[in-house]
């Protein structure tokens, strides 16, 4: 029984040391940089982009790029019970993004991000979920706009 156990800690113990890192996790290898980061919208999802795509700020690399956002965050219902109550809510981020370097426009995408969440009758734990949901959409979308920088790098 104790060999068991010993063996299974062994193992659990070389797995979660694997060497797995997200592929973003930093810009060591990104060969370019983001001179500015305008942004327009939503203040709270516009803070999370910022935090995102500010690891990317340097001056180290000859291809810069310019980023302007304008995010736009909704709150919907999405679906009712019998008497009228709300019983879901629909999340959505919209993000219009244009990427410019030397003045020129490159690239102007489109990103949206949605989820559906049930209503809490706790308001505090309502309200959490929907801060994670927005961070969630801002990296989501930040990796989107690192993935064209990256392309658009390599053209």
């Amino acid at each position: 029984m104790f060999k068991k156990i010993i063996s299974i800690l062994i193992v659990f113990n070389l797995m979660s040391h694997c060497g797995f890192t997200p592929i973003h996790s930093n810009n060591k290898n990104a060969n370019f940089s983001i001179t500015s980061i305008e942004l327009e919208g939503e203040r709270i999802l516009n803070n999370y982009l910022k935090t995102y795509l500010s690891k990317f700020q340097d001056d180290k690399h000859n291809k810069k790029f310019k980023i302007k956002i304008i995010s736009n965050y909704k709150k919907l219902i999405y679906s009712k019970d019998k008497a009228a109550n709300t019983k879901n809510y629909e999340l959505s981020a919209e993000a219009k993004i244009t990427i410019i370097t030397k003045e020129k426009v490159l690239k102007e995408i489109t990103v949206v991000e949605k989820k559906i969440i049930d209503k809490n009758d706790d308001n505090f734990e309502e309200q959490k979920e929907e801060r994670i949901t927005k961070q969630n959409f801002a990296s989501s979308i930040s990796n989107k706009i690192i993935m064209e920088l990256s392309i658009l790098n390599d053209n």
